[in-house]
């Protein structure tokens, strides 16, 4: 657990930089090259090696040393959680981003697959009590405009940008928990399930199962296991779209 007076300063150590010591050395370190390397570390080989010792090493400093840029593992978790997310360069107020809502919730939702699969350590990080910084909070921002400029109730924004936000994490989630998967493995998913090829005709029961065996013969599972995530994703969000615009007043709809 991370005590809010020691993390909340440095996850907005860029808003309020300390102000520089006048005598001594000036430090060896920043902050930010401590959370890269931690960040180069789980990419690598997974959250659970990324220690304090850890990223001492790979920054050829003492691990007490560390402890003065970062009081315990626990900050730096939420701080590279944080780098991460931020990572997205999700566009700000100010910034140029796509007219249509619907489009920007598809650039939301791409860039955070994409960024669990390229860090899918996060996968091991829980989303229930985010980090408190800049990388979150732009986030929220981001989806929470693009849902208002939908046309909602004000007072509705929040509910429908919550929904997309837990919708399209746990895709990304479960597509960072493939990369973790395969890595420990060397097996991908499609190959999983054709190893155990023989579970059809010798176990699947097709008197108790009428409603999947029918979906079968409909080519309802065509596809590798890729493929089929693919189009649940692709459906379900534009479902849950379709469900937002329609639940709009007629008056402030923004096709």
């Amino acid at each position: 657990m991370t005590d809010p007076d020691r993390v909340l300063p440095l996850l907005w150590r860029h808003r309020n930089p300390p102000a520089p010591a006048r005598t001594g050395r000036p430090p060896r370190l920043t902050v930010d090259e401590v959370v890269t390397a931690g960040i180069a570390i789980a990419d690598a080989e997974g959250l659970e090696a990324t220690s304090m010792a850890r990223v001492a090493a790979r920054l050829d400093v003492g691990t007490m040393t560390l402890y003065t840029y970062v009081p315990s593992r626990s900050e730096l978790v939420e701080l590279m959680v944080d780098a991460v997310l931020g990572g997205r360069e999700l566009p700000g107020p100010d910034d140029e981003r796509p007219p249509d809502w619907r489009d920007r919730i598809h650039l939301y939702a791409d860039r955070t697959r994409a960024m669990y699969r390229a860090h899918p350590w996060l996968s091991r990080v829980s989303t229930i009590r985010p980090p408190l910084g800049p990388g979150t909070f732009r986030e929220r921002e981001y989806i929470l405009s693009a849902v208002k400029d939908a046309g909602l109730p004000l007072e509705r924004v929040n509910e429908a940008a919550v929904a997309i936000g837990m919708f399209v994490t746990a895709a990304a989630r479960q597509e960072g928990e493939n990369v973790l998967l395969h890595r420990a493995t060397g097996q991908t998913n499609d190959a999983w399930w054709h190893a155990r090829d023989r579970f059809w005709a010798d176990w699947f029961d097709v008197e108790q199962h009428p409603t999947m065996t029918r979906v079968w013969h409909a080519d309802g599972f065509g596809g590798g296991t890729e493929e089929q995530a693919e189009a649940a994703f692709a459906y379900g969000l534009r479902l849950m779209l379709d469900g937002i615009a329609a639940d709009r007043p007629r008056r402030g709809r923004k096709d």
